[in-house]
């Protein structure tokens, strides 16, 4: 027989045991070695078999058991130590608070996902892996941040490969009283809601949960709740899942709904509304359109409003392609926003927000990115190159300025190293290097030998070895309940072969097979009987991505021949668990994307934090780090004729150096079996990355260079019931009128002899006209640099011109105000500091105290 319904009843913990139901409503035991420890000690066995979660090892564990605990004192005296601990963690100064200087009260993080912990499934790839990481490390360094998301019921997917390598779904419900979630709840004890407006008359409600990540708050809405239709409590069912109008409603939920959320909590505790709003993709760009709402409510018009959110919100981008931009049909959202969901937002004005309305864009569209940039004074992609191929794939909102002038910058994504370090490894450097922290410790010191971390390195591999043939076991029962498991799983993989792993969400850019486009060739480096190879392998495809499923059939067809099967595997329903040993187990970490799609790519961030070398083409992240001696690059064939050709060739660029560069590093052994320049590079890796990888680094990052910023700008918009907002708006609508009429006239040098050298001083003349702006409104500005491959300027640089004096008809310098009707001048002096090909231009661009980048307007005036 079956259930008809699950729902979980938590234990009553005896009262000398609270400690542990603290512990157990704080995720921060997700990375917290000790606290896991504990619970671990309650019940090793339950602790294995609900994948280490406290809240479930206590609803699983007997009664006799926890009044067995409560009467052992020292048992005791160990949970309250560690509750004092969290609180100690949760209460004291950390780096944020010793900040100089002005910072954000408050900081709200919208992200469709979070993964913070397995027990906790909320994510789908790297998004939602790199927002847990965030709020980790926010919590770490007590950066005030407050996350929202959505809590999906069914979470992403559970994965199963069929017998013939096929991908199956299932969507095993999630019952949230079993999670460590509670229920924000009114001062009456009722659950606390929110509610947004929709077509037809009808309303979504959402109730709001909350999740404690350290010190971390992160509310989570949910619709499945009796208040809303049968259709509308399935929209939070699934991540990523649905037709268009499901994900739309998702998006105005977590956006929208969000901001109401974050009210809410406001109204029932003493947590500030945030000052900075940090949009994580632009699933939750609605935000911004809550907030222009609430302030037209509060006296201001649309465009006031708009400078208001503009500057306290940061937009961070993570797609490199515009195909991975949500975008949805133009009559839809119309018919979304003709409501009373943003009163005081008239439909217009929202569409115009996420218009294409630039070269190659669709009027039919509404781009849920451009309205992120166009809400956002300020925004990022995800590492040094995505950021300049974020500007040039958002250039068409700036015409006119150069690709490096579009205001998008760039943080490198990082990874929180207390979850992704093994604990065998950070053991290692506390008691070898003094320190825990393997970002801190000093892994070039002498006080740990090679033979200590290569002896850590085996016992991490033999964990993933001994894992993966579990999880293949596991695979097997669950699909044929009453068989027994072949002999050779217990065979698979070997615990000193060289490892490479390989794990990822399985889009085609990712290139997942990429390896197999030479089987014979693969196989002989799997077999090689002196310098052997084997791979791990993990990935999900997304559920309508057919192509992406072939490609693992593909792999798990190749994985199943008799000849291979020890020496390469996939592992099905890759997650935060089994990544946790997948990592540290590698000795490689393989990454071949089509260059320049994959933004960053942080799999390969968690090996290096154990010590793995990266095998990578030069995309994301390893494009900035790769130095020679952490791994290696595979060389990108972006030039070649066609796809296949690209893929033969760099496909034979990585069996190239698995054979020739990869295996013999590993195998090249001294008399003591210790690979000496292996050893050499792994030291290299955990010194020079492990600090650069971090998520704190990553986070600090955004702290002092977009958040803090961002709280500066929208306190100035805010002070004086806005008036700095309600000035900007009149100024940028007065300068856009006037626009058409800037023109650079006529540029004058002068200074320089036949033959100029360095050292000369180059004399520039603009002559301008500003069509009624004043000097005041207008930067004028000589912009040069290496000029080669043509006209086109490189290591460019850019001066203001000096203030001008009016020129008359006649040509002749004369006052200012004696000059009717003439052209400005503006003037400056370039000295010349290095050789080659020179070149200048001059330009006229808006300029305004308020303004975070030049480009802010998107207009320009250039000289031809």
């Amino acid at each position: 027989m079956k259930a008809i319904r699950k729902f979980t009843v938590r234990s009553v913990l005896p009262e000398s045991l609270s400690a542990l139901g603290e512990l157990a409503a704080n995720l921060r035991w997700a990375w917290d070695q000790p606290t896991q420890q504990i619970f671990s000690h309650i019940s090793p066995d339950e602790w294995r078999a609900t994948l280490g979660d406290p809240v479930a090892l206590l609803g699983a564990v007997s009664p006799e058991r926890l009044e067995q605990l409560a009467g052992d004192a020292g048992f005791v005296a160990w949970a309250n130590s560690l509750r004092d601990q969290l609180h100690a963690y949760l209460e004291e100064p950390r780096w944020y608070q010793h900040l100089e200087g002005p910072r954000p009260r408050s900081i709200g993080y919208f992200s469709p996902e979070f993964g913070i912990a397995a027990a906790l499934p909320q994510y789908s790839g790297g998004l939602g892996i790199l927002a847990g990481d965030h709020l980790k490390a926010a919590s770490d360094l007590g950066v005030p941040i407050i996350g929202v998301g959505l809590f999906y019921r069914a979470g992403y997917f559970s994965q199963a490969i069929s017998r013939d390598g096929w991908q199956e779904e299932s969507y095993p419900v999630l019952d949230p009283d079993g999670l460590p979630l509670s229920v924000l709840r009114q001062a009456d004890g009722t659950p606390a809601q929110i509610v947004l407006a929709l077509p037809a008359d009808r309303a979504l409600h959402a109730r709001i949960w909350q999740a404690q990540v350290g010190r971390v708050r992160l509310l989570m809405l949910d619709t499945d709740i009796p208040d809303n239709d049968d259709d509308l409590r399935s929209v939070t069912d699934r991540l990523y899942g649905g037709g268009s109008e499901h994900r739309l409603l998702q998006e105005l939920l977590l956006g929208i709904g969000g901001v109401r959320a974050l009210e809410v909590l406001a109204e029932l505790t003493d947590q500030a509304m945030p000052e900075v709003y940090h949009t994580n993709e632009g699933h939750a760009g609605f935000l911004g359109l809550e907030r222009i709402s609430n302030l037209i409510g509060g006296g201001l018009s649309f465009d006031q409003a708009l400078q208001v959110v503009r500057a306290g919100t940061v937009f961070t981008t993570h797609t490199p392609v515009p195909a991975g931009i949500d975008r949805f049909e133009r009559t839809l959202m119309e018919r979304y926003f003709s409501t009373d969901m943003l009163p005081g937002l008239d439909a217009s004005e929202v569409l115009a927000l996420g218009a294409e309305d630039y070269e190659g864009g669709s009027p039919d569209v509404f781009n849920m990115a451009v309205m992120g940039m166009r809400l956002a004074q300020r925004a990022n992609g995800v590492s040094v190159l995505h950021g300049a191929v974020s500007r040039g794939m958002f250039a068409g909102l700036w015409p006119g300025f150069d690709r490096d002038d579009v205001p998008i910058t760039s943080v490198t994504n990082g990874v929180h190293a207390p979850t992704w370090t093994d604990p065998l490894l950070q053991e290692l450097s506390r008691s070898k290097l003094g320190t825990g922290d393997t970002t801190t410790a000093d892994w070039a010191s002498e006080a740990v030998t090679d033979a200590e971390i290569w002896a850590v390195r085996g016992d991490m591999r033999r964990q993933l070895v001994h894992d993966a043939r579990r999880r293949v076991t596991e695979a097997w029962r669950e699909q044929n309940p009453d068989s027994i498991a072949p002999s050779w799983f217990q065979k698979l993989l070997d615990p000193e072969v060289l490892t490479i792993g390989f794990a990822r969400r399985v889009p085609t850019y990712k290139r997942l097979t990429l390896m197999l486009h030479d089987p014979a060739r693969l196989k002989s480096i799997l077999l090689n009987p002196e310098r052997p190879v084997q791979f791990v392998i993990a990935g999900k495809s997304h559920p309508a991505d057919e192509e992406g499923k072939r490609l693992i059939q593909k792999l798990v067809q190749f994985a199943s021949d008799p000849e291979v099967r020890q020496r390469i595997v996939f592992l099905p329903n890759y997650d935060i668990g089994m990544a946790q040993l997948l990592y540290p187990g590698t000795d490689v970490w393989l990454n071949n994307p089509l260059r320049p799609l994959e933004a960053c790519g942080t799999s390969g961030m968690k090996a290096a934090l154990n010590g793995g070398l990266n095998l990578s083409i030069l995309d994301g992240w390893w494009n900035e780090y790769f130095d020679g001696e952490n791994g290696w690059a595979i060389p990108t064939a972006d030039s070649a004729g066609d796809a296949e050709e690209r893929d033969t060739l760099e496909a034979e660029a990585l069996y190239d150096l698995l054979e020739n560069q990869v295996a013999p590093r590993f195998y090249d052994r001294d008399a003591d079996g210790i690979p000496e320049h292996w050893m050499q590079s792994i030291r290299h890796t955990l010194a020079t990355l492990s600090p650069e990888l971090s998520a704190e680094r990553m986070v600090r990052e955004y702290v002092q260079r977009l958040y803090v910023p961002a709280a500066e700008a929208e306190r100035a918009m805010t002070v004086d019931d806005h008036e700095a907002a309600r000035e900007l708006a009149e100024w940028k609508e007065r300068v856009r009128a006037a626009w058409p009429g800037v023109a650079v006239v006529h540029v004058e040098s002068g200074g320089l002899d036949d033959t100029p050298q360095v050292g000369d001083e180059l004399h520039v003349r603009a002559h301008v006209q500003l069509g009624g702006l004043t000097p005041e409104d207008v930067a004028v500005e000589v912009v040069y640099g290496h000029a080669a491959h043509g006209d086109e300027l490189t290591d460019v640089a850019v001066a203001e011109l000096e203030r001008p004096h009016r020129s008359g008809s006649n040509g002749e310098a004369v006052g200012e105000a004696e000059a009717s009707g003439g052209e400005l001048v503006y003037s400056g002096t370039l000295s010349l500091s290095r050789a080659g090909s020179f070149g200048y231009t001059v330009r006229i661009v808006p300029k305004h105290a308020n303004f975070a980048s030049p480009a802010e307007l998107g207009l320009i005036a250039s000289a031809h």
